[in-house]
């Protein structure tokens, strides 16, 4: 795309930082460097490194936050600044400046609500490590199945938005399950969300990843479990009153062709759990139409909200 776009009006590049010395002065300088328009904010999550003053003494707009977590980073991010566009980008130097037009460019012209920065190593297995990959691809694919969308990169830490998008994003994740829940929450709102093709860089020298790839890895999975109990309910428990159902027949057919059985108390047992799990799969289809119905009534107020504003 065109690097020399016309004005985009009040555009800030939100860079969250926890540590980050090694690159920080780098990152806010190519940043104010490819878009100078731009009000570079660096907010600092309790550094110990002098990642602050570093991040100021280059021009950078240094706010910190003292709740410890990359999700509590993004809300006050999304809370405390003020545009009309909006830059968010990891200070670990592993993204390029010189591709922020491109991200604002479908934003700006109305064609996305959300631009995402997909990630295209330099070096695989350098930029990423072990499992990242598989990791990042599982992801995808439940958000896909689960949205009817097709994103490739779920947890890229390169974003473009508008301002209403950073108005009306509710935030409730607090790690590195933000991006994950950034994604989701787009879809579920039915937001136009696009990607980009950037180049993604290994980590320089003296820059260490806080990421735990199991720990945070099973966070983003549980989020994403948890975003569609919450907004596909009877999609979530309609699928699980269909397994019970299920197990409830094998438990039936277990009584009615009981020749295999070693005595009476066990097809007692297997004539309970046929009952108990009818009744639970009746409960779990019953919760999901009444939670169904709350989210539509909550879609309709939203919908009533957001004209009168």
């Amino acid at each position: 795309m065109d690097s020399t776009l016309a004005p985009l009006g009040r555009v800030a590049v939100l860079i969250p930082c926890y540590n980050e010395i090694a690159t920080v002065r780098k990152v806010v300088e190519d940043f104010k460097r490819a878009i100078p328009e731009a009000i570079v904010y660096v907010f600092d999550n309790n550094s110990t490194d002098g990642t602050a003053d570093a991040a100021r003494a280059v021009g950078a707009t240094v706010i910190p936050e003292k709740k410890q977590g990359k999700g509590h980073v993004v809300a006050a991010m999304l809370e405390k600044v003020d545009a009309d566009y909006y830059v968010m980008v990891d200070g670990d130097d592993t993204y390029p400046a010189d591709r922020v037009r491109d991200l604002l460019a479908p934003v700006a012209a109305e064609q996305a609500d959300m631009v995402v920065g997909r990630r295209e190593a330099v070096d695989q297995k350098a930029a990423y490590r072990p499992f990242h990959v598989f990791g990042n691809r599982l992801v995808c694919s439940m958000i896909n199945l689960i949205f009817g969308s097709s994103l490739t990169d779920i947890m890229s830490g390169y974003r473009a938005f508008n301002r209403h998008v950073a108005r009306n994003l509710p935030i409730i994740a607090y790690g590195f399950d933000i991006e994950t829940e950034m994604s989701v929450q787009c879809l579920y709102r039915r937001w136009v969300v696009r990607e980009i093709p950037v180049e993604y860089r290994e980590r320089p020298v003296g820059s260490v990843s806080k990421l735990s790839t199991f720990h945070d890895g099973f966070r983003v999975i549980f989020r994403i479990l948890s975003l569609f109990r919450s907004y596909k309910p009877l999609t979530f428990f309609g699928g699980l009153g269909i397994l019970l159902f299920l197990a409830a027949v094998g438990c039936g057919l277990g009584v009615f062709l009981g020749h295999w059985q070693p005595d009476s108390s066990y097809r007692l047992a297997l004539i309970v759990g046929t009952f108990a799990l009818s009744a639970m799969s009746l409960v779990a289809v019953s919760i999901g139409v009444i939670v169904q119905l709350i989210n539509f009534r909550f879609w309709e107020l939203d919908s009533l909200l957001r004209r009168r504003r």
